[in-house]
């Protein structure tokens, strides 16, 4: 596990927030397909969080494409970053999440985050945000659709409908499961939209949520549990104080 200091030059304000995104948003690439389906590694990414202790704890859990075995899987932990504003979210992320994909010691390929790329306020989601600060290919798979709207998808796994903006295509809603709710895929950085949703219904073979979502929410579940375990041994402990 690899312990994260906040970056000296992390932004403090909403307003500082809010003028990185801007800067970074002209960077995505949204011309680009990516990764074929199938092929390669898949990465998911996923946080959690002990806001009392000011913990937060990233997991990536690399996968082979094809089998969906696990290759391999890194975490990393550190102090809360930036305080809870909504579309502002990945400044709370970020530090630990690139250090957890720093810490594997094979390349990620495709990474997959839990939430939003283009289907975002400002139209820089986490996805986005990481795949413009690592070069990578990134999606977003989100539970809900935010604050956009759509129309239900067919009732069969594979049907799909556009998540929509006013009359801006943000991303899809995704059946993975035969009359179970979509999950809502979004572009991050230098892959289709088309493809995006082709890697979810590859990485979604038995339950609603991608497989790299699955293994890397329980494997940042338990590495925030250590952590806590350990910042409370810390505490009680006399040679601490």
């Amino acid at each position: 596990m690899t312990t994260v200091r906040t970056p000296a030059d992390w932004p403090a304000t909403e307003e500082e927030a809010r003028a990185v995104q801007d800067e970074l948003r002209t960077r995505v690439v949204l011309d680009e397909p990516g990764p074929p389906p199938g092929t390669g590694h898949v990465t998911g990414v996923d946080v959690a969080y002990d806001d009392e202790r000011d913990i937060v704890a990233a997991a990536a859990v690399v996968l082979d494409a094809a089998s969906l075995d696990v290759v391999a899987e890194a975490t990393a932990v550190g102090r809360v970053s930036f305080p809870y504003v909504p579309g502002l979210l990945a400044f709370r992320e970020i530090p630990t999440v690139l250090a957890a994909l720093g810490a594997l010691p094979c390349p990620p390929g495709l990474v997959v985050c839990d939430g939003y790329g283009l289907a975002h306020p400002r139209r820089f989601g986490l996805a986005s945000h990481l795949g413009v600060l690592t070069g990578l290919p990134v999606i977003g798979v989100a539970k809900n659709p935010f604050a956009f709207t759509y129309d239900e998808p067919g009732a069969r796994r594979g049907s799909s409908s556009p998540l929509l903006a006013g009359e801006e295509e943000v991303g899809r809603a995704v059946r993975t499961r035969d009359g179970v709710k979509p999950v809502f895929v979004s572009v991050g950085h230098r892959v289709s939209l088309g493809n995006a949703c082709a890697h979810v219904l590859a990485l979604t073979p038995r339950y609603r949520l991608p497989e790299t979502t699955r293994r890397a929410d329980s494997l940042c579940r338990r590495a925030l549990r250590e952590a806590t375990v350990q910042e409370s041994t810390t505490r009680r402990s006399p040679t601490s104080r």
